[in-house]
């Protein structure tokens, strides 16, 4: 009976991998020109069985090649929102302030994904928004759906076709993209390096895969190492209601956010925007990369006031953790040094008034080397104050209330021993 059972796993396991290994995306007519000198590669595929769909489908993807095709290239993915699909979301990119977000470096390589075809069963990251009962009790939950598998599966694709670098991969979006970008990218900080959200359509997607309260992380799901995501949102804009919560939720869970707002509607014009606020393009996220550890600032003085969910008809313009940096310099084994600082207002053009110091608990996430279990101890130095600490039970290390500058100072960690 053992032998035989051993055997139907045996069989379903090769046949898995069979069907595993035949998901092999067919390149197809591409219905775009070049654009801005950059070629085109249009894709179909259909889908793999452990994705979870109902039915058979096939969907198109679209690889737009760097100025200059080159080995170990950065990879650039986005999501559209509902008023495109893949075709027209490639098109916008032809055009300044037409969709910004969706517009690479042209040193990277693009994937753009689509969700319009298969709507009816596949209308993907939008939904999740309080005036969509049905959505949100289909889509809720902390499982993965089947488009997301299916964006996951083509990116590790694309990733691997184009000898992508597996530390330069980040996910942008608008609207409905923008809702796809925070529940999708927040979920996979192990592709993701950083994440940027344009004006996105609700926050319930996120709220529901990661568990935000009045949930919690059941104790049988590891959640990755998250991405540092950037998010920009009005509020006057219907769709951006619940950030009060969202921005709670990742400060608690000491997750990196970098949040900007201001009275400029569902925009998706970056120079309209930054009339508003002219921060949203001011934090280089496309320098994170996934194997290098970095700084999560929370409960920060200077932050602004948010117009959530009492004051959405004010007109001032805000953020979050705006004008905070670091730099990594050392995490061995044994040390980990990180600069931490402010940016300087001449180096920031801004509208805003740039603080010269400002205090926040520092987290460091992402660590490579210095590695310490829960309850290990720790002696830090950063400037002339110094103390001991102990990771916590998540495994995170940080320090409480640290006075940041505009001049850049060491942090430094050293491990006591472990108990």
């Amino acid at each position: 009976m053992k032998t035989a059972v051993l055997v139907l796993l045996f069989l379903v396991s090769s046949t898995l991998h069979a069907q595993d290994k035949a998901w092999v995306p067919t390149k197809v007519a591409s219905k775009i020109a070049a654009i801005n000198g950059r070629s085109m590669e249009t894709f179909e595929a259909g889908v793999k069985p452990e994705w979870g769909y109902a039915a058979p489908q096939q969907d198109t993807f679209v690889v737009m090649h760097p100025k200059e095709d080159h080995g170990n290239a950065p990879l650039y993915v986005v999501l559209h929102s509902a008023g495109h699909d893949v075709i027209s979301c490639v098109n916008c990119t032809r055009t300044i302030g037409n969709h910004d977000i969706y517009r690479s470096p042209d040193d990277h390589y693009a994937l753009y994904v689509d969700c319009r075809k298969h709507q009816a069963q596949d209308w993907w990251w939008g939904g999740m928004h309080g005036r969509d009962q049905r959505l949100i009790k289909k889509n809720s939950g902390g499982d993965m759906m089947p488009v997301e598998k299916r964006v996951i599966g083509t990116v590790k694709w694309v990733m691997q076709k184009y000898e992508i670098d597996p530390n330069r991969v980040y996910l942008s979006g608008n609207s409905m993209g923008g809702s796809g970008t925070l529940g999708i990218g927040m979920r996979h900080g192990d592709v993701f390096a950083a994440i940027k959200a344009n004006v996105p359509a609700g926050i319930e997607h996120v709220s529901q895969r990661m568990y935000f309260p009045p949930q919690s992380v059941p104790e049988i799901v590891v959640l990755p190492e998250p991405p540092v995501c950037i998010d920009y949102s009005a509020q006057n804009d219907g769709w951006s209601a619940g950030h009060d919560r969202f921005v709670t939720a990742m400060n608690d869970r000491r997750y990196s956010l970098f949040f900007y707002w201001g009275p400029f509607g569902h925009a998706n014009n970056s120079a309209q925007i930054m009339k508003v606020n002219d921060l949203i393009d001011s934090f280089d996220w496309l320098s994170i990369r996934k194997n290098k550890a970095y700084a999560v600032f929370t409960n920060a003085t200077g932050n602004s006031e948010l117009p959530w969910p009492n004051e959405l008809k004010t007109s001032a313009a805000g953020q979050v953790n705006a004008f905070f940096r670091w730099k990594n310099l050392n995490d061995s084994t044994e040390k980990v040094e990180m600069s931490l600082s402010l940016v300087s207002a001449s180096e920031l053009k801004t509208r805003f008034d740039v603080p010269k110091a400002a205090g926040a608990d520092v987290t460091l996430r992402r660590l490579q080397n210095f590695k310490l279990r829960p309850g290990g101890m720790f002696h830090w130095t950063f400037g002339t104050a110094k103390g001991e600490g102990k990771i916590d039970d998540q495994g995170l290390l940080t320090l409480p209330a640290l006075r940041i500058t505009s001049v850049p100072t060491v942090l430094s960690v050293i491990r006591k021993g472990e108990r």
